[in-house]
């Protein structure tokens, strides 16, 4: 039986207990915040403090708990069956629990991260996957999956063409081959597939991941398994601004406080910011765009909330020249001085001098 099953079933059973004896049964949740984190550069990811919420049976939180048990109900079917559901088909198996179904996804996604939070686990334990892809790849590297009688499989990441290698949404079996000397993850799919189109992994001698945005779980957990089984390094590529530097690169490096739980295994602690930084908008004179109200909160936020940004006194520098220059700046901000300069000019440069990369 596995770890995750006997923890649903002693739970349930707990519960049950406290009912036989006419007692208010009780779960208790870390709370998945920036503000029960803390962030020690020797681990190098966000890990939780110890706060928690306690959700007792009453009048009040009868529905949520209601919800909540049949949620880890469905899991343990799942389990049992060894079989998936994505957190859609999750939602519309709720449709038959009566009353206590959900009326909307965040209400039955937030349900499954509480559970996943409680017992420790990646929601892909409990059975349930995203909806969404893991990422895309091309480069120097060769991924050893298993076809559908178990035999190895090698995926050359350089024979797509034009396209790109899609990570799986688990990829704990996969192997790597590669004598690649970085790992370079974009935020945006354009940027992505320009470096495709002219093969800078080849040039570079690379591995090129697409994020996509924040990266999903699938795609931090691959880049950090790769880097890892490698020992190669992993730089990011995003746009300059508080989304990219607070969301999406400060997601990939350390994680993130909903997901604290398990950041120690989908993060790449060994990241390194390559760009776009504030200081670059003046070196390349980069042409940007006004910051808008969100973005200067999100900034300021950062500054005073987030336990990466706190801790690393340049990260507070960048931000703070950002804010005070009140712009924001895009990868694709480099086509200014035509639209090959990023892979003749400005990456060429960069890798130079990775030491100087922001941490």
């Amino acid at each position: 039986m596995s770890t995750t099953l006997k923890a649903i079933k002693s739970t349930a059973s707990e519960v049950q207990a406290k009912i036989l004896k006419k007692q208010k049964p009780s779960m208790s949740f870390p709370l998945r915040t920036l503000s029960n984190v803390r962030y020690r550069p020797k681990e190098g990811f966000f890990e939780l403090k110890g706060s928690k919420k306690v959700r007792t049976l009453t009048v009040n939180t009868v529905k949520t708990f209601a919800q909540t048990l049949r949620m880890m109900s469905l899991s343990k079917e799942l389990i049992e069956q060894d079989d998936i559901a994505t957190k859609r088909e999750a939602y519309y198996v709720s449709k038959n629990w009566d009353k206590a179904r959900f009326d909307e996804q965040p209400e039955s996604d937030a349900v499954m991260d509480d559970i996943e939070a409680m017992f420790e686990v990646n929601r892909e334990q409990l059975g349930f996957i995203p909806e969404e892809k893991g990422g895309d790849v091309a480069g120097k590297l060769i991924v050893v999956d298993k076809d559908e009688r178990g035999r190895p499989l090698r995926i050359d990441c350089t024979k797509f063409g034009s396209g790109a290698y899609s990570i799986p949404i688990s990829v704990e079996h996969l192997g790597f081959e590669t004598d690649a000397k970085f790992i370079l993850a974009i935020e945006t799919a354009g940027m992505f597939q320009r470096l495709v189109k002219h093969n800078y992994w080849k040039t570079a001698n690379c591995v090129l991941v697409s994020m996509g945005g924040v990266p999903t779980r699938a795609c931090r957990r691959f880049i950090r398994r790769l880097s890892e089984s490698k020992n190669i390094p992993v730089y990011a590529f995003v746009d300059g601004d508080p989304y990219g530097i607070s969301n999406i690169y400060r997601t990939l490096k350390v994680g993130s406080g909903n997901a604290a739980h398990i950041n120690k295994y989908f993060c790449a602690p060994n990241a390194r910011y390559l760009g776009v930084t504030p200081q670059d908008i003046i070196d390349y004179k980069l042409p940007t765009h006004p910051l808008k109200e969100v973005d200067e909160k999100r900034a300021l936020d950062a500054l005073k909330n987030d336990p990466f940004i706190i801790h690393h006194k340049e990260w507070q520098e960048a931000i703070k020249q950002l804010i005070e220059m009140g712009v924001r700046v895009e990868q694709q901000a480099l086509a200014k001085h035509g639209l090959n300069y990023v892979i003749d000019t400005y990456l060429p440069r960069k890798l130079k001098h990775p030491e100087k990369f922001l941490p």
